[in-house]
């Protein structure tokens, strides 16, 4: 398997959200936003599937030193030899630093006390990511980071709210402290799959939320930018999509994962024009 392929199967194999947004890209930028895809995927699970913190933090260092050998150096990684493969411009590349280390925090905490807590973790994880993602394709990267950063942040919200129940088994709670004890959820509750009132009305909460960040994030990037960015519209409108099936299932979101169908995934990227 070429590194490629291994990108391809790693960050948007066939029937995903990914796989369909990133068709939307052009042919020529493909690799390369496949390439930064599949190294979140890799720093997402180096970080939420070992159990072991030293573990994890051994692993964590070894990204940011193969990382650093984009410049120069020999990658020994499928991903980060496709990374240096398709570097283009490389303007994205001042980006990834500050998205290995926010992937870092998930190895500090996996619980945050209010809203701002939180929204550090989205701003420094999500917000360098889709920065990069913006600044492999946008016409005027050095402005990207002014709008791509509010959208990668959204996009994390929104993914941290519509995972909750996988978080969950994980160990992990991405709803601050404070807004669970506002709405009389426990932490035990989202572990232990607990429903009722008071989960609908926190979830509802969160989604509205959610919404809100991702519609305000699409409506501030320039129309100049609009057409070089119909991957991350097209993952806006699916993550909106899915808000809206989650809906539609009463928020039964800790005992499975509700998804949107191949089908619909084709139809809701391709209508990102």
């Amino acid at each position: 398997m070429n590194f490629d392929d291994y990108c391809q199967q790693k960050a948007a194999p066939e029937g995903s959200g990914t796989y369909y947004a990133l068709r939307r890209a052009p042919a020529a930028s493909q690799p390369l936003l496949t390439a930064l895809y599949a190294l979140y995927r890799e720093l997402e699970e180096t970080v939420k599937e070992t159990s072991d913190p030293t573990i994890g933090r051994t692993k964590h260092a070894w990204w940011q030193s193969e990382l650093g050998r984009l410049d120069g150096g020999e990658p020994t990684h499928p991903v980060t030899k496709a990374l240096q493969a398709h570097a283009g411009d490389a303007a994205w590349r001042a980006s990834l630093a500050a998205v290995v280390d926010g992937f870092g925090m998930d190895l500090d905490q996996a619980r945050y006390l209010d809203w701002p807590g939180l929204k550090r973790y989205l701003d420094q994880t999500g917000g360098a990511f889709t920065t990069a993602l913006a600044r492999a394709s946008a016409r005027d990267p050095e402005q990207a980071a002014a709008w791509a950063a509010p959208l990668g942040s959204a996009l994390l919200l929104a993914e941290r709210v519509q995972e909750i129940g996988g978080d969950a088994r994980n160990g992990r709670i991405y709803i601050p402290i404070d807004e669970l004890q506002r709405f009389n959820v426990t932490a035990a509750d989202v572990i232990n799959r607990k429903y009722g009132d008071a989960f609908t009305d926190l979830m509802r909460f969160q989604t509205g939320r959610a919404r809100k960040a991702l519609n305000d994030a699409l409506a501030a990037i320039p129309a100049s930018e609009r057409a070089t960015q119909r991957v991350l519209r097209a993952q806006a409108a699916l993550s909106l999509a899915l808000f809206d099936e989650i809906e539609r299932e009463n928020f039964q979101v800790l005992h499975q994962r509700i998804a949107l169908t191949p089908i619909r995934k084709l139809w809701i990227t391709w209508r990102t024009r």
